[in-house]
């Protein structure tokens, strides 16, 4: 009887020990039989990597997240708008019942079923933010130890290929293909198995040119449990519960910074952030129609104290006087650009009615209900300088010389023609802050950003009105003899409006962000 007890409390011993205490952070050799429990902080020791190919997967050992909901929440929204999302979100119980396989599958064909792959780029200007700000620290750091990284996943080619080689650096990729109709995603993963023998021979490559494969896997995945322990002579495996002690990728560590990114959506869509944005919709829809209401057709005495109570929030910081007192055309107002409403909120900080804005590119919806006047520049620069400068005979102006919008704390490079056009500039700062809707885009509808920023419960703006540069000093360049150049003002403009705000100064124009966004030059249908 006792002999029982023991052999009972030793099977429940070792039944523990394999479950609870040997599946944390493991290193195993498959062609061994002996195996080692070394910790996650012995995984960055334990090697020299920089001699051998590291083969991990995405989803499993590089992300924190254990949902992939979000992302394809992302692309349904982006694609199909309201529509596709809600049918996406309404799923989410029954997906979350499946299979991982079948889950995966679900959400394939919901987010990218009739979708033109030529006009796809959703995985290079939407999807980059959101899984760089899912990107484990530990993990990367290991990362970029290893010699040749490869990283293998289970999403489509199209959604991880942006993300990972353009911003994390990771030499090859290997997601799943999808099956085409006509040069429209049919949604249909291809066979798993393709993918399988696809990595197989990669694998084998790699033997070859580096002699030494370590794989990165999760134990939640059997599959690719299964794969790498063919393929890699070694391998370490994550668990779920390891990863909520990991940090994340702080944005100063980033390969190559973020800074531009489409899409309409500002939050993270997880299934209760989805849940909210659906619930604040119907009563965004008639917040938004009364502000846009009040905002064309009140007084601003009355304007501002009713944007204010419906949520805006709007604060003004001013340095000093705004202009010199023999100043005798209007001032130019020279501002970073953060949504299509900046001259709007510098007129409503300043109380000016009679404020006007010159834009490189506006929809001609957005001309008419502009409640300030505003004036197209055609991009000739004789032609927009006298222009600015009879304007500036008539009152003050608002430029934003950066001539597009930028989200990310990043200014772009100054065109100097301000610099050549007015004796007297205020810079200007400006932030702005919402809660679920970007009111910008670069690849969709423009007509629609301050209709996207309007339907944000609490949008916010800071405007600080920074020192003036006035001429015949050694900051402005319209008298010869001064010995500043245009460039030189244009660049110390940029320079102050970004120490104000902690933003970093770029040489990036509007064409680099429409080449990455849109894939084309910044010419936008004028509808």
């Amino acid at each position: 009887m006792s002999g029982n007890k023991v052999s009972i409390f030793q099977g429940l011993f070792l039944f523990f020990y394999r479950f609870f205490i040997h599946r944390r952070w493991f290193h195993r050799n498959p062609k061994q039989k002996h195996q080692k429990s070394p910790s996650h902080h012995g995984l960055h020791q334990a090697h020299d990597l920089s001699p051998h190919t590291l083969i991990f997967n995405v989803e499993g050992a590089l992300l924190k997240s254990n949902t992939l909901f979000p992302y394809f929440m992302l692309l349904a929204f982006e694609t199909g708008g309201v529509i596709r999302s809600f049918l996406l979100f309404i799923l989410y119980p029954f997906i979350s019942l499946m299979s991982y396989e079948l889950g995966m599958k679900t959400m394939v064909m919901v987010s990218f079923f009739g979708i033109k792959k030529e006009n796809f780029l959703l995985g290079k200007s939407v999807l980059p933010k959101y899984f760089l700000e899912d990107v484990g620290l530990e993990m990367f750091e290991v990362l970029k130890r290893g010699g040749k990284r490869v990283g293998v996943s289970d999403l489509p080619q199209v959604m991880i290929d942006g993300f990972l080689e353009d911003y994390l650096g990771i030499e090859v990729v290997v997601g799943r293909e999808m099956k085409m109709i006509g040069g429209y995603y049919s949604g249909i993963l291809e066979d798993k198995k393709k993918h399988e023998f696809y990595l197989g021979e990669l694998v084998q490559e790699e033997k070859l040119s580096s002699g030494h494969v370590i794989g990165i896997t999760s134990y939640n995945l059997p599959s690719h449990r299964s794969l790498f322990s063919q393929f890699c002579q070694e391998i370490y495996f994550v668990r779920n519960s390891d990863k909520k002690s990991w940090q994340t990728l702080p944005r100063n560590q980033y390969p190559r910074p973020l800074i531009f990114h489409d899409g309409r959506l500002a939050i993270k869509p997880t299934p209760t952030n989805t849940l909210a944005l659906f619930m604040w919709a119907p009563f965004a829809s008639v917040l938004a129609t009364a502000r846009t209401v009040a905002g064309l057709n009140l007084p601003y005495s009355l304007a501002i104290p009713f944007l204010a109570f419906s949520g805006f929030r709007l604060t003004l910081t001013v340095n000093n006087d705004l202009i010199s007192p023999d100043q005798k055309e209007g001032c130019l107002f020279v501002c970073n650009h953060r949504t299509l409403l900046d001259p709007l909120y510098i007129s409503y900080a300043l109380r000016k009615t009679n404020i006007k804005a010159v834009t490189y590119s506006l929809s001609r919806l957005s001309e008419l209900l502009a409640p300030i006047k505003t004036v197209r520049l055609t991009r000739d620069r004789v032609q927009d300088g006298q222009a600015m400068k009879r304007l500036l005979r008539q009152g003050d102006l608002v430029v934003c010389p950066e001539g597009t919008t930028c989200r990310e704390p990043y200014l772009l490079r100054f065109s100097p023609l301000f610099a050549e056009v007015s004796d007297a500039i205020v810079p200007v700062a400006i932030d702005s802050h919402v809660t679920f809707f970007h009111g910008t885009t670069a690849s969709g509808l423009k007509a629609f950003d301050p209709i996207f920023f309007l339907l944000n419960p609490y949008p916010t703006y800071t405007v600080r009105l920074l020192d003036p540069v006035f001429g015949g000093g050694s900051s402005t360049c319209r008298d010869p003899d001064d010995g500043k150049s245009k460039f030189e003002v244009a660049n110390h403009v940029q320079h102050e409006i970004g120490k104000a705000l902690g933003f970093e100064c770029t040489n990036l124009t509007r064409r680099d962000k429409y080449l990455i966004l849109a894939g084309n030059n910044g010419v936008v249908d004028k509808k």
